[in-house]
């Protein structure tokens, strides 16, 4: 094989997102830290996966259509740091192949060395030792073998090698690597990729879910995931299908189809974007939806599941009513504030946060919007896009909160036409909060931004949360269970109780610059709990003002701000 053509590279991708699929877990467990944030391999599918959906649409594939669904979809799904230096990856490929028939072991070569490129001008201080690093190597390596071999897979094969063996250095360049006994999570789940799609161009056909993820806003309950009895099943066809509409899908139209699917069926959801309408319903008759869907436009990913005969089918998923609300509920929103015809303010304020507590409080200080978000479920670039479309501000200022959402703001700023979006590099909500309060405005946008950064320079952050598994990290043994205290660089304690972890920390946080400590509880912290311990701090502590307050965060039982 000496050449790639468009169905060839379409059908490689898609093979490669499968192959990240189904790997995200493991590369979870590559994380170094010990605490339930290890969301590298979700951040790095859900980015691909948005690339993938695009990419899997295209019924006819041209080079330049299957470059632009890769560059595109990846821009808008990309999360967390590594999700957005992997879809910086696509897109610098994706510009070097465009305008190609065919792609060679030349082209090839020259797209992985742009592709480098151009993850390394998206990062502002590149770290070595992580997934740009292996993509360096490789790209080297292909730049060194393009001209000696012609055969493409022969060329990945050795490209592979070198991307494999620059990985297992990976713990050499970075220390908290080799103390954990791991390789980077972001370049292993680069090498899945990579071998995925040489698996496609082998001709594997890839199994993938092609379901969209629900946004990093919507938050999911539990409810009952029990199975259905056949004689409960009042419409026996889950029908599923995508409306590429001929064109743009109205609002009388959505309301039109809705009133006719319910007439002949239930469970019912249909989500329209522009020319793109997802539509589930349970039906006796899924003849009759097609038939209807037809009149807009022509039909993809055409899915019919009797469910009769797999009793154990759930009605639909709690995630897609969810998030069908949740879009109904911002576009009324946003046409309510259109009607009012609301003169647009100078500035506008976004911030992530995760925890009820901590919203009411960022909306108290003058937060526009809160996109729920933070350790776990890192909001994408189009939820940072979308989030400022509905803020009516001339200038928005985003407060990220976290130092693996940084990029993502900081790519829809890039984005971003119609409004001048400034990204305040918060890595924690103590930051954001003190950066938010201290905007001022007979400023300017420039003026305040510098501000807000110094002043986010005397605030010093400490999380309580426990250990998922047994390691060593910045020389203190941590076992399964403990109760960890991780602060703005590294660790601050290991104890085996909360209130030990949390006074262990303020011990370390507190110097005779220290004047006021501030304590957010999280949703596993009772308020008793919480009062007990701000009195043992204010006992330990009394040279300092400390308070308390409801964040309402998963994930860490405390939050400590030291200012």
């Amino acid at each position: 094989m000496n050449t790639i053509d468009a169905n060839l590279l379409q059908k490689a991708f898609l093979a490669g997102a499968a192959n990240l699929e189904a790997n995200k877990e493991w590369i979870n467990e590559l994380n170094v830290f010990p605490v339930p944030d290890g969301d590298t391999g979700t951040n790095m599918t859900l980015t691909i996966m948005s690339a993938a959906r695009e990419a899997a649409a295209i019924e006819n594939p041209s080079m330049d259509a299957v470059a632009k669904a890769i560059s595109s979809g990846s821009l808008r799904g990309a999360r967390g740091n590594s999700g957005v230096i992997l879809s910086q990856l696509f897109r610098g490929f994706a510009r070097e192949i465009q305008g190609c028939q065919e792609i060679d072991t030349r082209i090839l070569a020259n797209a992985m060395v742009r592709a480098t490129e151009t993850a390394y001008k998206a990062v502002m201080k590149p770290k070595e030792g992580t997934i740009l690093t292996v993509a360096r190597g490789m790209s080297e390596k292909a730049a060194e073998l393009s001209g000696e071999i012609g055969d493409i897979l022969e060329f990945c094969r050795e490209v592979i090698k070198e991307g494999d063996a620059v990985l297992n250095r990976t713990p050499e360049m970075l220390p908290v690597l080799k103390e954990a006994g791991v390789v980077d999570s972001g370049g292993q789940g680069l090498m899945v990729v990579v071998k995925g799609c040489v698996d496609g161009l082998m001709g594997k056909e890839p199994s993938l879910d092609l379901e969209p993820a629900v946004s990093a806003r919507v938050s999911v309950p539990a409810g009952d995931k029990s199975s259905i009895e056949t004689a409960d099943i009042r419409f026996g066809y889950c029908t599923e299908f995508i409306i590429n509409a001929s064109h743009p899908f109205t609002q009388s139209e959505e309301t039109e189809l809705k009133t006719y699917l319910e007439e002949i069926g239930d469970s019912l959801v249909v989500v329209a974007d522009e020319d793109v309408v997802k539509v589930h319903v349970h039906t006796n008759h899924p003849g009759l939806a097609f038939e209807k869907a037809l009149t807009y436009g022509s039909l993809s990913r055409m899915k019919v599941d009797n469910m009769r005969e797999e009793h154990q089918e759930r009605l639909i998923k709690d995630a897609e009513k969810l998030a069908a609300q949740q879009k109904a509920e911002q576009e009324t929103a946003r046409k309510e504030e259109a009607s009012r015809g609301t003169e647009m303010k100078e500035f506008g304020f976004i911030t992530v946060s995760a925890g009820e507590g901590l919203s009411e409080i960022f909306k108290g200080i003058g937060a526009d919007y809160v996109i729920e978000g933070g350790q776990t479920m890192n909001p994408s670039t189009e939820d940072i896009l979308n989030a400022a479309e509905q803020v009516n501000a001339r200038q928005i200022f985003i407060f990220p909160n976290n130092k693996n959402i940084i990029l993502a703001a900081e790519q829809a700023a890039r984005l971003e036409e119609e409004k001048k979006i400034y990204v305040v590099p918060s890595k924690t909500v103590p930051q954001g909060i003190t950066a938010l309060i201290n905007f001022t405005p007979d400023l300017s946008a420039q003026e305040n931004l510098d501000n807000m950064i110094q002043e986010m320079k005397g605030v010093r952050t400490g999380q309580i949360t426990y250990a998922v598994r047994t390691t060593a990290i910045d020389g203190m043994e941590i076992t399964e269970g403990d109760m960890i205290a991780i602060g703005d660089k590294g660790m601050l304690a290991v104890e085996k109780t909360i209130p030990e972890a949390a006074l262990k920390a303020m011990e370390a946080m507190i110097d005779e610059d220290a004047e006021l400590v501030t304590l957010y509880y999280g949703e596993d912290v009772s308020q008793e709990d919480a009062q007990s311990l701000l009195e043992q701090a204010q006992e330990r502590f009394p040279e300092v003002e400390i308070e308390l307050q409801d964040g309402g965060q998963p994930v860490y039982y405390y939050l400590i701000s030291v200012e």
